[in-house]
């Protein structure tokens, strides 16, 4: 069993205020949960009304489906807002104690 990790930091160019983050942050949320069933959370930065900073998790049987996953994710958060995607990183661990293959991809 893998689990696949992908942070997301975005630019929000303009927003001055946490609750302009947090309408932005929910839409993302929202649509990603509905289109792939992964988990997502605002990790960091909360108090940063110009930088949003997710992460998104999912569980797959292998690691190829998970980094399929993920890659697909990202792509669709990256065409589902306007706001600029600063970094993104894809990490994939072993839940049963194996390294998993591919580890640490971008």
């Amino acid at each position: 069993m893998i689990i696949g990790v992908l942070s997301l930091t975005f630019r929000l160019h303009g927003n001055r205020t946490l609750k302009g983050k947090r309408q932005v942050a929910a839409s993302l949320k929202q649509k990603l949960r509905n289109t792939f069933n992964v988990a997502v959370s605002e990790v960091a930065r909360q108090d940063d009304p110009g930088t949003l900073v997710l992460a998104v998790a999912t569980v797959a049987p292998d690691s190829r489906t998970a980094q399929s996953r993920l890659d697909k994710a990202l792509m669709h958060a990256q065409a589902a807002t306007a706001e600029e995607l600063a970094d993104s990183a894809i990490e994939l661990f072993s839940a049963d104690g194996a390294d998993a293959p591919g580890e640490d991809w971008n």
